[in-house]
């Protein structure tokens, strides 16, 4: 009997263990007022050279400040730059020298059954790792903010081993790439992560600049549907997102879309998940025209939407 598989495999996570674990920091981040005292717990991953780490919103809740300690004892006081509740994403900078940032991956990349590896600080445990594989793609994970509940799209499902302190830390694939920042324990065996990709890095840059993610907000619900054969053909792909429902009075019902119909495009860009529809709905989207192309009682018919401000609660 050969040990190589078993020995491959060890060799792998021993080496993003080695990697990731002086670049993940648990957070203790002080309850702000209520009738609860003392901390919570969380992890957060070393970002940038020069202190800023990633983190979740849930985290570090409505504190300003906490402190960051790091696998090798040291601790820096941190501030929270900006948390956005929708994506669960938070950024804080700690004070002084922090360690080398993570190397960021790309989510979009990844397969089922890919080999991932989640380092965190599961009950306040700084650099505990446990690894497993991506289970599931596409998972959708309600949150809470703004005017209305929201769902983080494209969430990562794993079966690594995650536990309260996990969130925040890194989801790492075999080369030590940040591909996700867990958020939540699902279940036993279960765990999610928000996926690190061009829609959740547009996020992190706007929470460092602005400490806040401006939102545009379009007023629809959306399903996803198989295009009709002759669509199919003509636009190269075999789906759509059908309008379940039109807010009244919003953005889309001022341009003329009903619920029924199939939207095909946004802004020139093919439309075949909510995500494809979501990540256009950004700061840049406020106010300005937006093409959309819907297949209606069999015809196809073009609406200009404006979207406005998602305000918040």
């Amino acid at each position: 009997m050969t040990s190589g598989p078993l020995d491959a495999y060890s060799q792998i996570v021993a080496g993003v263990a080695a990697e990731l674990t002086p670049r993940v920091a648990s957070l203790r981040v002080p309850h702000s007022g209520g009738r609860y005292r003392g901390e919570g717990l969380g992890s957060a991953v070393s970002y940038t050279p020069d202190g800023f780490l990633l983190t979740n919103a849930h985290v570090v809740g409505r504190a300003a400040d906490g402190t960051a300690l790091f696998s090798d004892g040291t601790s820096a006081a941190f501030r929270v730059v900006g948390a956005d509740p929708l994506s669960d994403l938070a950024v804080v900078r700690a004070d002084g020298q922090t360690p080398n940032p993570a190397v960021l991956g790309e989510a979009d990349d990844l397969v089922v059954g890919q080999l991932v590896v989640a380092v965190g600080s599961p009950l306040g445990l700084t650099g505990s790792v446990t690894a497993g594989v991506v289970s599931a793609l596409g998972r959708s994970l309600p949150t809470s903010g703004g005017s209305r509940p929201s769902l983080v799209e494209d969430v990562i499902q794993t079966d690594a081993a995650l536990n309260p302190g996990n969130s925040g830390g890194a989801l790492a694939d075999a080369n030590a790439k940040i591909v996700g920042i867990n958020t939540a324990v699902a279940g036993v065996g279960l765990g999610l992560a928000v996926p690190i990709n061009a829609t959740t890095r547009k996020i992190i840059a706007a929470l460092m600049r602005d400490g806040k993610v401006r939102r545009a907000y379009l007023g629809i619900v959306s399903v996803p549907m198989p295009l009709p054969e002759p669509l199919r053909a003509r636009f190269g792909r075999a789906s759509g997102l059908r309008v379940a429902e039109v807010v009244p009075n919003g953005p889309a019902a001022r341009a003329g879309l009903r619920p029924g119909d199939l939207l095909l495009t946004a802004g020139g860009e093919p439309v075949t998940r909510a995500q494809d529809l979501q990540k256009l709905m950004f700061s840049d989207a406020i106010g300005r025209p937006l093409a959309i192309t819907v297949m209606r009682n069999g015809a196809l018919v073009d609406v200009i939407a404006e979207p406005s401000e998602l305000v918040a609660a």
